[in-house]
């Protein structure tokens, strides 16, 4: 369970790093609120599940998780560069991630 709550926790992180563009340094109230909202639930969620997940590994992927949601996300919504390298690089955090799940 603690995983399914990492992987939610990952997600609402994506939801603020990305919510952030559209707060316009926090001059748009609604954006603002999802955002601070997102970063709330994710900081609640990834504390839930150091409960019982070794503490370096669940950082280590829920930022994995953010960092790759935001890059792809990133990419897809605001135009950013979607060259080799940088999705081979989206591919080592993937590798990262899974290496860790498995090892934990």
């Amino acid at each position: 369970m603690a995983w399914a709550i990492l992987f939610v926790a990952g997600l609402t992180e994506i939801g603020w790093a990305v919510g952030l563009k559209y707060t316009e340094g926090f001059t748009r109230i609604f954006p603002s609120i999802l955002t601070l909202t997102c970063m709330t639930i994710s900081i609640v969620l990834l504390g839930v599940a150091l409960k019982t997940l070794p503490m370096g590994t669940a950082y280590a992927v829920w930022t994995g998780i953010g960092t790759v949601g935001t890059a792809i996300l990133g990419i897809v919504l605001f135009g950013d560069p979607a060259t080799a390298v940088r999705l081979g690089c989206i591919g080592l955090i993937v590798a990262g991630i899974v290496g860790l799940k498995v090892v934990t």
